[in-house]
């Protein structure tokens, strides 16, 4: 269960008192950790309330970090707050790739500190609240090389869970899939606009949503998209509207996932792979996180 603890794995001790003070300010018990070995023994012993990241330390960078407590069974439900000099979109999208819930640049003041914390906690309450087991979300720009990062991310997850290797094979090709249609079509390859893609699992299944920023169409009606019943004519039309040969995607994660639906608007995907009957009771318990 969490507790009242907050992990600061910060390698600076005037940095890491100034955190430590500031969290003892809202009633959260400090434990220092000066490097990114240390911090990742800390975080599986404590199992804090949540843990304050610095990006630059002597042994690994943050994102590595908070990488590997999001790959991890025992840490990857864990509230991470970002702590950092390096203030620019690159990096701050960079956190959120790797599953970061807050990023605060350094310096700050504590009203900053206390809401990131806040808004972190409150995500973990949700999940509790909603009976989600682990849920993370991660943000990239429109680009093909990110959405691969992030796929081979979401793929080390899928590993703790009960899915089996060809449901995890299965289901690393819908998202990507997915992830092409959002940059590709939703976007138009504008590389600032960026695709939202939530992990979550739940007692019987894992979920994906990736979303996109674009105007959404009709799942019903995409004239550049196979179908089941005439897969090839829409060929004709990709090629005169200019867009790269393929229009599978829709059709092929159809057939990767146990269900696929569009929200409303068109401009997102939830996929759902079911867990074995037999492997439910081995999915990721949030209680004992």
């Amino acid at each position: 269960m969490p507790n009242d603890k907050a992990l600061i794995v910060e390698d600076d001790p005037d940095q890491a008192a100034l955190t430590a003070n500031l969290v003892r300010s809202i009633g959260l018990t400090p434990i220092l950790a000066e490097s990114a070995a240390k911090g990742l023994v800390a975080a599986r012993k404590h199992r804090p309330a949540v843990v304050l990241l610095d990006v630059l330390l002597p042994d690994a960078d943050g994102f590595e970090v908070c990488r590997r407590l999001r790959a991890q069974k025992t840490t990857m439900a864990l509230p991470i707050v970002m702590l950092t000099a390096l203030d620019s979109d690159l990096y701050r999208r960079r956190g959120f790739r790797v599953g970061a819930n807050q990023y605060v640049v350094k310096p700050f003041d504590a009203q900053r500190l206390v809401d990131a914390v806040d808004a972190a906690r409150a995500w973990r309450k949700k999940l509790r609240r909603d009976r989600i087991r682990a849920e993370i979300l991660v943000e990239l720009q429109s680009e093909l090389t990110f959405l691969q990062e992030v796929n081979d991310f979401l793929a080390e997850l899928y590993h703790e869970t009960p899915l089996n290797p060809r449901q995890i094979a299965n289901l690393k090709q819908a998202v990507m899939e997915m992830g092409q249609n959002a940059i590709e079509w939703g976007h138009r390859h504008r590389v600032e606009e960026l695709v939202r893609i939530t992990y979550r699992v739940r007692r019987d299944r894992v979920e994906i949503v990736v979303r996109d920023q674009g105007p959404g169409f009709d799942p019903g009606d995409v004239p550049h998209a196979a179908s089941n019943n005439d897969p090839l004519t829409h060929l004709d039309l990709r090629e005169k509207l200019g867009l790269r040969e393929g229009g599978f995607g829709l059709m092929i994660s159809r057939g990767m996932v146990d269900d696929l639906r569009h929200n409303e608007a068109g401009n997102e995907v939830t996929l759902v792979k079911r867990f074995e009957t037999a492997d439910i009771g081995r999915a990721t318990d949030l209680r004992a996180l």
